[in-house]
């Protein structure tokens, strides 16, 4: 789910020239405190909020769950979502429960309280908009799971970028939550290469996961690019409604299409089903085009018989939509 658009030719030479007197034989400032600065002001954080990077939001979600591990403690998830959170929630030993979403994919309130009051989850992980259905939660429904949350709760906004129209982040509610957590990244927004994630939260909560943080994680290359990216967030926030603009168009074409169901989004993918158990087939077929997306498909689940699509480029998703229409004439 990467941005399809590479940095603009007009910002390239501006960019390299920041690099060039960079003294690579020294650490780069372990804690970057340039660079959070900027981050805090381009994303509106608190200023009673603390920050720390991650190599990515990996190594966040790792730091979260080695911080809170013991014996009998449990994280908790909607289902489906982000997968790292049960992977790496098993790497260390912790028990892992996932709450079915409903049929469209919204969160089952009544699932969650009874899941939330049998289990008293140490984490409950939740991605808004959530990855894999590209589902927004409502604002009352992530308060209440904080009311009712024995623990921690992390709401990971990696794809909030893409919602429109743009509704509230959760982080204007982290100065009433201590036990909030906002995780967020560039790498949806156009910055993947340069591995760079951010959580937020109360000073004592960010200060312990910190004790967990390797030392000089985010190199001189990642601060000194993301920094000259937040310069010209604009030029990214472009790019971003084009991304919209499109996943839009293609999700109309998708939903035109017979023998598939899509989902709305607001994230920069598009979940879809294909009838008649054909999306491991249509996967492969399309794949053999020179198209990837992702498949979802697991027998028995909610995901049985879905595909994935990022949205790309106009020309991309002209092809995709193509490819797909053609195979599913046959």
């Amino acid at each position: 789910m990467e941005n399809p658009w590479s940095m603009p030719k007009a910002l390239e030479q501006s960019w390299l020239d920041t690099l060039i007197d960079l003294q690579l034989n020294r650490y780069p400032d372990s804690v970057a405190i340039e660079l959070v600065q900027r981050l805090r002001a381009v994303m509106e954080i608190p200023d009673e909020s603390a920050i720390m990077l991650g190599n990515g939001s990996d190594e966040l979600i790792q730091a979260i769950l080695m911080a809170i591990a013991g014996n009998g403690r449990t994280v908790l998830a909607p289902a489906p979502s982000f997968v790292m959170y049960e992977v790496l929630a098993r790497a260390c030993r912790l028990s892992y429960v996932g709450v079915p979403l409903r049929q469209n994919f919204t969160l089952d309130m009544p699932a969650m309280r009874r899941a939330i009051n049998t289990h008293q989850p140490a984490v409950i992980f939740l991605a808004s908009p959530n990855n894999p259905t590209g589902t927004v939660y409502q604002q009352a429904e992530i308060e209440e799971i904080l009311n009712l949350a024995p623990g921690l709760v992390v709401v990971d906004e990696a794809y909030h970028p893409f919602v429109r129209p743009e509704s509230e982040s959760v982080i204007a509610r982290l100065a009433d939550n201590p036990d909030l957590i906002v995780m967020r990244t560039l790498s949806k927004v156009g910055l993947a290469g340069i591995r760079l994630g951010l959580i937020a939260g109360h000073a004592d909560w960010i200060s312990e996961l910190d004790k967990l943080r390797l030392p000089y994680n985010i190199n001189k290359l990642t601060q000194a690019t993301a920094s000259f990216a937040l310069d010209h967030w604009q030029v990214f926030q472009d790019q971003i409604g084009e991304i919209c603009r499109e996943r839009d168009r293609v999700y109309a074409s998708l939903s035109s299409i017979e023998g598939i169901e899509a989902w709305p989004s607001d994230a920069n993918f598009i979940l879809f089903r294909i009838s008649d158990d054909g999306a491991t087939a249509i996967h492969a077929q399309l794949q053999a085009r020179g198209i990837l997306i992702k498949c979802l498909h697991r027998a028995g689940s909610a995901m049985e018989n879905c595909l994935r699509v990022t949205v790309g480029r106009p020309v991309e998703n002209d092809a995709f939509l193509k490819e797909l229409s053609e195979l599913l004439l046959r």
